[in-house]
């Protein structure tokens, strides 16, 4: 299940955020998202948990309808993803990272060449301002919940190539939560090389699949 995902997943954030270097410092520190992500799994998300478990739904749902942010429903969820989507548009044009609309939902596509220096996984600063730049729209549109997946290519051991995508993706929310983006909000999660959406047999392939993605969704009343 979903919770289940989110709680182990928060858990994976405790353990990462001890070698977690600070991307606007440089220095190494306790992640500030560990605690956010920590409380939004426990503590936070208490006020919502009855919702749900009854409806079986996703648990940050829960959790941010029971402190009072209002779902969507019926055209009112096209029409606030759409402002979100043209948002989104213009703030991140001539930035390297594409915008997709799938359905109801918004896919960022960050390649690891505009974001991470090769084997790293600490944010890179001239993309720092590309990153702020989705916050701001995050903030503005706080009924969506936001899917961080960390992706790389086939170059590499399984496990390293997993842990390299878990510490990108963390690396990445971790900018967005500084910026002032609601951490129940947040799901995260490294896939390494399980997901290629490219060939891994050429450099431009591998290229592709390493990225970041990071889903957005509205959230429904």
């Amino acid at each position: 299940m979903k919770s289940n995902l989110l709680v182990a997943t928060c858990a994976t954030l405790a353990l990462a955020a001890c070698t977690t270097t600070n991307p606007f410092t440089g220095e190494t520190q306790v992640s500030n998202m560990t605690g956010g992500a920590l409380i939004g799994a426990g503590g936070g998300a208490a006020a919502g948990a009855i919702v749900g478990a009854a409806t079986g739904g996703d648990p940050r749902l829960a959790a941010l309808i029971g402190a009072g942010i209002g779902g969507l429903s019926g055209a009112a969820i096209g029409d606030y993803m759409d402002d979100q989507e043209a948002k989104l548009r213009a703030q991140l044009q001539g930035t390297g990272v594409s915008v997709t609309r799938v359905g109801q939902q918004i896919v960022l596509n960050m390649p690891s060449n505009i974001t991470f220096q090769t084997d790293r996984a600490e944010v890179q600063p001239q993309f720092m301002n590309t990153l702020v730049s989705v916050a701001l729209v995050l903030r503005e549109y706080n009924r969506t919940i936001v899917d961080v997946y960390g992706h790389t290519d086939s170059t590499g051991s399984d496990n390293y190539n997993l842990e390299l995508s878990q510490r990108r993706a963390v690396s990445v929310a971790t900018v967005l939560a500084n910026q002032g983006v609601d951490q129940r909000r947040f799901y995260i999660e490294g896939l390494g090389e399980t997901r290629p959406i490219a060939s891994n047999e050429t450099e431009s392939g591998r290229s592709q699949n390493r990225r970041v993605e990071i889903k957005l969704s509205p959230v429904r009343g």
